[in-house]
């Protein structure tokens, strides 16, 4: 099978998804869009002709991020029309989908040049939003599905897992944030995003809370009492929905605005090239894509999905997790991540080194894409060789990916 390379990846800082606060906010999403496609092209100077296809990820596919955000970025970064677009949402998960599917083009030997990547500006007004499962009650009584929250904090007490474990792993994930900011290590993919009158808009991330202890993420308020015992007219509430199938259950609302991911803007872009049209147009591989894999799990629950994946991952690769020098699962709430470690019996010094979400934000559908170019970052930071992403997926998926420096 011919191999994928990764040529480059780049991205946007992550802004604060707020309308009025957020320095990308006033934005258009095709803007972040072709912000990182137009920085692809200029550092990597090939013909936009030659892209075989550029497969997007947005997960919120409503009014401005509508009709093929993808195609449309493209468009808007002034590639050749030849370049064709397509947009895919499998919710959090769909930036590594987005890799997956372009990697495998490649790998498949259809396609030569293709860019994965995503958007969302989780600052656009919610407008034509239905709740998980579209509100379709024959689907909600075979696999009722609640609000994440409400299901991540279902899980930490099924697994028994207090708020003090949760708030120290987000404390952490802001001290490992600031490091890696303070020392530059973001800098290689980080592209600024500039108005369209040519002034500065964002240059650095605007999410992260350095100084943030345990001790003060402490005294915030639960998130989602509330959430947990909203009713829609008439379905269940989300906790209902839960208890539907963990009768027994009393969730215990540990999860808050400190342990659980950023609401941001931002986009990125993973440039994947064949072996051959690297060679022939001078592109210098920084990697290759060793296995994808996806992963479902209970749609109830929702979250659980990563760590089936990342065995299911390890074992297409015909890897141990000995083998991989560094993690990545995406901090959508502090128990997803911190369960995968728990799970996976991880050393906790190879697992989102440089922070998460949980302090840097989550732009759903390009949250996967930026996973990606951190660790490639890294990996070559440390010198260290492997690398596995996986995050956690709206309907209880997981997609999952392992790169190799070359």
């Amino acid at each position: 099978m011919p191999d994928a390379f990764i040529i480059d990846a780049c991205r946007t800082p992550r802004g604060v998804g707020k309308q009025g606060k957020g320095a990308l906010a006033h934005l258009h999403p095709q803007h972040l869009g072709s912000t990182v496609l137009r920085a692809l092209r200029d550092r990597n100077g090939f013909e936009t002709a030659d892209v075989d296809d550029v497969v997007w990820g947005t997960s919120s596919q409503v009014c401005e991020q509508s009709g093929d955000l993808g195609r449309m970025s493209a468009l808007d970064a002034d590639y050749d029309v030849k370049a064709s677009g397509v947009t895919l949402d499998r919710f959090c998960g769909s930036g590594i989908t987005s890799a997956n599917i372009a990697s495998t083009a490649v790998m498949a030997g259809m396609e030569d040049l293709v860019i994965a990547g995503g958007t969302e500006m989780m600052s656009l007004p919610k407008k034509g939003m239905m709740p998980m499962g579209a509100g379709n009650p024959h689907l909600q009584q075979l696999h009722p599905q609640s609000h994440q929250g409400v299901c991540a904090d279902a899980i930490a007490s099924l697994e028994g897992i207090p708020r003090e474990a949760l708030d120290a792993l987000a404390a952490e994930s802001q001290r490992r944030a600031a490091v890696a900011i303070e020392e530059g290590r973001f800098d290689r993919a980080l592209i600024p995003v500039h108005n369209p009158d040519g002034s500065l808009a964002l240059d650095r991330e605007e999410f992260p809370r350095p100084g943030t202890t345990a001790e003060s993420l402490a005294k915030l308020p639960p998130s989602f009492p509330k959430v947990a015992d909203y009713r829609h007219e008439d379905f269940p509430t989300f906790r209902e929905l839960i208890n539907q199938k963990y009768t027994d259950l009393e969730i215990e609302h540990v999860h808050h605005a400190g342990n659980s991911s950023g609401v941001v803007d931002g986009s990125a872009a993973i440039l994947f090239a064949s072996e051959q049209y690297a060679k022939d147009h001078g592109l210098k591989p920084r990697a290759r894509v060793v296995a994808t894999a996806n992963m479902g799990d209970c749609p109830t629950l929702m979250l659980n999905a990563p760590v089936p994946a990342t065995r299911k991952v390890l074992k297409r690769a015909g890897m141990t997790l000995a083998d991989i020098d560094l993690f990545e699962v995406n901090e959508a709430f502090a128990v997803v991540a911190e369960k995968y470690q728990r799970d996976l019996e991880l050393d906790r010094d190879k697992v989102n080194v440089n922070g998460g979400a949980m302090a840097l934000g989550h732009p759903i559908g390009a949250t996967g894409a930026i996973l990606i170019g951190t660790v490639l970052d890294e990996l070559e930071r440390r010198d260290e060789q492997v690398g596995l992403i996986t995050m956690c997926a709206g309907g209880g998926m997981a997609p999952a990916i392992i790169i190799e420096r070359v």
